[in-house]
């Protein structure tokens, strides 16, 4: 399967991120979250696969997760409600995320990306 990166291509960190593919010279393909948010399957699928925590998908530096007061809501929530919430839009989940054959990465640490791509 291709490599995916799903992206907000406003934004100065996805913006790092691809770049750094491209000098890897990484074929991948590209979706923009703000046309095509992540459905709560996927979700489901990705937070599993990754291991990583549920919040860790939340971008918590964003206005919507302020002010829909996440900080204080998303504990409340049972995982499936959280993740219903970040397939509702783009704007709620952490970007970029990079799906390359078992792995996902959410977020951009390049060294992340060049330890991936060493394998």
């Amino acid at each position: 399967m291709k490599t995916q990166f799903i992206c907000y291509k406003k934004c100065s960190t996805c913006k790092k991120a691809e770049k750094l593919l491209r000098e890897l010279e990484i074929d991948f393909d590209s979706r923009e979250i703000m046309d095509d948010n992540p459905t709560s399957e996927e979700l489901h699928s990705w937070i599993e696969v990754s291991g990583l925590p549920l919040k860790s998908f939340f971008n918590t530096s964003g206005i919507m997760y302020r002010e829909l007061n996440l900080k204080d809501k998303l504990p409340t929530l049972t995982d499936d409600e959280a993740i219903d919430l970040l397939a509702t839009s783009g704007r709620l989940v952490k970007r970029p995320i990079l799906i390359h054959a078992n792995t996902i990465l959410v977020g951009f640490r390049e060294s992340d990306y060049l330890e991936l791509f060493a394998k």
